[in-house]
């Protein structure tokens, strides 16, 4: 498995399993069961995703199962946006506790205003803040190996930057072919910051685009892998959802071939602009 190492000297495999509307004790397990036998070692979930206790119940019958440890694996989770501010201490701790785990490989503020405040409410400056700061306390402790954000803007990030003591290890974004976001990967780039994808198959609609289909036929693989190959091969992690099986296995196999550069910018001309997924863009 490939793995990124990311600022704070830590490895996060490129490619991670997402758990997004996975819910359901019977449904964690079966999906985490065959991620496993798949090769998933990385798995994302989150506050508001309602299944932090579930994959924490299921990976201490899987662990053992599979012949891994706790130390095998790297779990990411994120901060509800009604948490943020004065509420997120004690919110973390909370994730830790559903997952049932002494730390958290990742912990990602999942988006950078607060629930219930408008959008362009400046308060969201401060909450975000606050929230970022009882991160990096939890990081000084143990209990969080890195930090980052997720739906964040250049401003956001330079914001973030402007203020924090500890540097965000990962920004997670919306990034497909029709949303490639070149101003935020530069940033990350330029900043020591890994890019991370999420709805890296435009909720599933990519896998019908005509260009990715005639691509996909050339190197004799599905859609769905050429879409996740485009990022991993720039260096962009991925984090695919699925409950069935097959589909787990199909997005695993990605590392037994390479797209031409020729391909790769095919494939990113197809640039509209389009978001499947929320804007932060207008978030203050």
């Amino acid at each position: 498995m490939q793995t990124i190492k990311l600022n704070g000297d830590v490895h996060m495999p490129i490619l991670g399993l997402g758990t997004f509307r996975v819910r359901g004790y019977s449904t964690v397990y079966q999906v985490l069961d065959a991620a496993f036998q798949a090769g998933y070692r990385s798995f994302d979930t989150a506050t508001v995703y309602q299944n932090e206790a579930d994959i924490g119940k299921a990976l201490k019958e899987l662990l053992p199962k599979h012949g891994l440890t706790r130390k095998d694996i790297f779990i990411t989770s994120k901060l509800a946006p009604q948490d943020h501010g004065e509420e997120a201490e004690s919110a973390c701790l909370r994730s830790l506790e559903q997952l049932d785990c002494d730390y958290i490989d990742l912990y990602l503020i999942h988006w950078p205003g607060k629930q219930g405040l408008k959008s362009e409410d400046p308060d969201n400056k401060l909450h975000r803040q606050k929230s970022w700061q009882a991160m990096e306390k939890l990081k000084e402790s143990g209990k969080f190996r890195v930090i980052g954000v997720s739906n964040y803007t250049v401003e956001h990030m330079n914001e973030l930057l402007s203020h924090c003591r500890i540097k965000p290890s990962v920004l997670q974004v919306e990034y497909h072919p029709l949303l490639v976001q070149t101003d935020l990967l530069n940033f990350c780039s330029s900043a020591g910051i890994h890019l991370q994808a999420y709805s890296s198959l435009g909720v599933g609609k990519l896998v019908s685009e005509p260009q990715i289909i005639k691509v996909a036929g050339k190197y004799r693989k599905t859609p769905s892998q050429v879409l996740l190959k485009w990022a991993v091969q720039q260096g962009i992690g991925v984090i695919p959802k699925s409950c069935n099986p097959e589909r787990i296995k199909e997005n695993f196999m990605i590392f037994d071939f390479s797209l031409s550069e020729e391909d790769i910018n095919t494939i990113s001309s197809l640039h509209s602009g389009t978001r499947y997924c929320w804007d932060p863009t207008h978030v203050a």
